[in-house]
């Protein structure tokens, strides 16, 4: 009932950790999503002339990007391939670790080795979306999206 009323899972998480710390002494920090090490969906959709300009141009380096702040794990996927941010191949998409390894594409049962790249796998999906190189030439996500190079 909490995430529909607040229409956000992550307000009702950090609700519930200030809950338990002051309940049992658990010292608990959560991130500010005005931190640039630690960026996220905020970063990548609020602040996308600022911030992930200055992330394309190398300018940020972060320690991790979440992609919180967005719709469903499909753009999800697709926003963090269009970054370079996405190193697990389409075959292993949206399975399970079992299915993986009982298929032949897994080398020798390893599922790092079946599954994951060591160079970013790069698509373009949206023109209006930030990412690391240009995708002028794809459609865009949103209405009249104008594009982000």
């Amino acid at each position: 009932d909490l995430i529909f009323a607040c229409r956000s899972h992550q307000q009702i998480l950090i609700t519930l950790l200030a809950e338990a710390n002051s309940l049992s002494g658990l010292r608990v920090k959560v991130l500010s999503r005005d931190e640039d090490d630690f960026p996220g969906g905020f970063h990548y959709h609020m602040r996308r002339d600022s911030y992930m300009k200055d992330f394309v141009r190398g300018k940020k380096d972060p320690y991790i990007f979440h992609m919180s702040w967005t719709l469903n794990k499909d753009d999800k996927l697709k926003f963090l391939k269009q970054m370079g941010m996405w190193y697990v191949s389409d075959e292993c998409v949206h399975k399970k670790a079992m299915d993986i390894l009982s298929g032949t594409s897994a080398a020798g049962g390893d599922i790092v080795s079946a599954c994951c790249s060591a160079e970013s796998l790069f698509t373009c999906h949206y023109k209006d979306k930030p990412s690391i190189k240009s995708c002028a030439d794809s459609p865009p996500k949103d209405k009249y999206g104008s594009s982000f190079w």
